[in-house]
This record gives C-alpha cells, sequence and structure tokens, in this order.
C-alpha cells in the first residue's frame, strides 16, 4: 500500500475502567499507524473517562467525546459514526483487545481485494485476561441467508468500507444492534469475508448483556419475526440453526 487510508475506531466506553487501559494500549501497538480513536463516553460513573482523557491529551489520533446521559452501545457507537472521517471502520469495545497486525492485515486484505465488508477469526479471553483456547475461526465468506443462522461476525474484527457502504448507523436497540448492521448491508446483496488469522481477543465478562444466551436468543428471534420480517416457518429454521451454531462456541 503506497498511501494508508485512514481506519476511524469507534469504541464505546462505558464503567470499562478496568480494562480500558489495556484496550486502548493494544491500538497503540498497531502496526499500521493512520488510524483515529473516537472513544465515547456514555456517562460513565467510574473512572473511564478520566483514563480515556489522559490517553486524548497524550495522543492527538485519540478523540474523546462525552455523551450527556446513558444510551447504550448502539446509541455510542452511531455518535462515532458520525464523527469518523476515515475509509474504513472498524469497532473495538472497551474491555477487548487486538493483535498487533490486526489493522494492518485487515487493510491490506480490503485494498487488495476490493472487499467492502470484512472481519476476522478472533480467540475468547476470560475476564481476568487468560486466553481460552477455543478460538471463533472466521469462515471465507458470509452471505445475508447464511449470517441469519449463524452469527459468527465478532463485531471487534469488523472492518467497513463506508465510503463505499454510505452513511452507517446501529438501530438504537440495547442488543444485537451489530447483529442487525451486518444483515442490513448483506440484504443489499453484499457479502462479508472472512480473515482466517485470528486478530482479535474477545473479554467474556460475566456481568455483559452479550453474556446472557437466554436474553441473546429472544432477540434474535424478535430480529428474525419483527425486523426481519421472516416467514413463521423459516424463522423456526434459521433460529435452529442460530442455535446449534451458538453451542459450538461455547
Amino acid at each position: 500500500m503506497e498511501q494508508q487510508p485512514l481506519v476511524s475506531i469507534i469504541t464505546p466506553v462505558y464503567n470499562c475502567e478496568t480494562f480500558l487501559h489495556e484496550t486502548i494500549e493494544s491500538v497503540l501497538a498497531q502496526t499500521y499507524a493512520n488510524w483515529e480513536l473516537w472513544l465515547i463516553n456514555d456517562a460513565s460513573s467510574d473512572g473511564s473517562k478520566y483514563i480515556a482523557a489522559q490517553f486524548a491529551e497524550a495522543d492527538s489520533r485519540i478523540k474523546l467525546v462525552d455523551l450527556e446521559k446513558n444510551g447504550g452501545a448502539a446509541v455510542a457507537r452511531n455518535k462515532g459514526l458520525e464523527k469518523a472521517e476515515g475509509k474504513y471502520v472498524a469497532f473495538l469495545d472497551g474491555d477487548d483487545l487486538w493483535r498487533p497486525q490486526k489493522l494492518e492485515r485487515q487493510v491490506r486484505f480490503m485494498e487488495d481485494t476490493g472487499h467492502l465488508f470484512s472481519f476476522t477469526s478472533y480467540r475468547i479471553m476470560r475476564e481476568d485476561g487468560t486466553e481460552r483456547s477455543k478460538v471463533v475461526e472466521a469462515p471465507s465468506v458470509v452471505t445475508y441467508e447464511q449470517l441469519l443462522s449463524n452469527t459468527i461476525i465478532g463485531c471487534l474484527t469488523v472492518m467497513l468500507n463506508q465510503d463505499a457502504l454510505g452513511p452507517l448507523q446501529m438501530p438504537t436497540i440495547r442488543t444485537r444492534q451489530d447483529f442487525m448492521l451486518w444483515l442490513s448491508i448483506l440484504k443489499k446483496g453484499y457479502s462479508a469475508y472472512g480473515i482466517k488469522e485470528e486478530l482479535a481477543v474477545y473479554r467474556k465478562v460475566g456481568n455483559s448483556i452479550s453474556s446472557n444466551k437466554w436474553q441473546a436468543a429472544k432477540r434474535n428471534w424478535e430480529i428474525y419475526r419483527k425486523h426481519e420480517e421472516l416467514p413463521w416457518l423459516k424463522a423456526c429454521r434459521v433460529f435452529a440453526g442460530y442455535a446449534w451454531n451458538g453451542m459450538k462456541k461455547l
């Protein structure tokens, strides 16, 4: 790559003071240098804002935005998407990590292939920081129909070409907003392309919304029926596939 395109990284920050320092350090350790990091403080009540402000003061690529009231991850990510100036956007929550080569590998992949939506394999980490041997492996390609029954795309691994895909916003719901954005993109006929290399680490925090499997399952069913308006039989079929694929991730 002769000229490095700008990557806008969007990180919702909410009461994650225990992990935020490590998350930001994983961005600073990237071998790819042309990025901007939008830290969207979602009205945190702990020391997260102070940590974010320290990093923003030390590096001009890091920018802090304060939200007046807590709106959830979708609201925070959407504020970041409004601010993002990069050709590409990527997402990283305030308790997850990237491998140092993540941006470099992914930008090169997208520039070389012209793909507009990519994601990578990722490893799962326990709350205490110990990594599990289990890796969620990215398939080579995911279509709309495949994504319905297999939520294999980890938000922390996604990179989107926002220049080509147009203004991006997530539905303002408390859970599964990233899944719904992926569906809306793929429903237009695009595909998501996977990079087999494990380039991110997802921290499984015990009290996180995404750790509640029953709530996630209920939300998926609502998405199938209310948002995607799938017929009942098809919704049952893709839900069964979702449940089976979810079991394999445990």
